[in-house]
């Protein structure tokens, strides 16, 4: 009987699929969640060495704006779509290679966080192919769904970035 490496027992990393993207010789960006915020990294691979170029924490959107009675809603769409955006709009204006999506060992739930980052990404004009189904729908994105409305908080942050950037 094989057994499991320990990371993968840990359900940490997906070693086929990690091989698959590290062939691809292209940088990557990883998602991946907390229990309080959404962290996202540009990533670069050598005789599989990663080197991170830049790393986003939604913690960053406090910067922009984010009320503190939303704090803890950091790891929400509305800050999954805002981290995909600035680092979006950070890797445009380093002017990167256009990475690969690595989600890791997340399931790829359509209409969820991941995809509210992945719209996030193509939004600030990073290429990359998708479904337009995939996403959740524009009201739940600019965060009308939540307890007071969220829509003009998330404009007047998405400005911001785009200003900074």
């Amino acid at each position: 009987m094989k057994t499991l490496k320990r990371r993968r027992k840990e359900n940490k990393t997906d070693y086929l699929k990690r091989i698959k993207l590290l062939k691809n010789n292209s940088p990557r960006i990883t998602f991946r969640k907390t229990n309080k915020y959404v962290i996202s990294q540009y990533i670069t691979s050598k005789q599989a060495q990663d080197k991170i170029k830049i790393g986003v924490n939604s913690k960053q959107l406090i910067k922009y704006g984010w009320p503190k009675e939303f704090e803890g809603s950091l790891k929400s769409i509305p800050a999954s779509y805002l981290t995909g955006f600035l680092i979006g709009k950070t890797i445009l204006k380093e002017k990167l290679e256009t990475p690969t999506i690595d989600f890791g060992m997340i399931r790829p739930l359509h209409k969820t966080r991941i995809y509210a980052f992945l719209k996030g990404l193509i939004d600030s004009g990073i290429e990359i192919k998708h479904k337009k189904d995939i996403f959740p729908d524009e009201e739940k994105i600019k965060g009308k769904y939540m307890k007071k409305d969220f829509s003009q908080i998330f404009n007047e942050i998405k400005l911001k970035i785009e200003k900074e950037q």
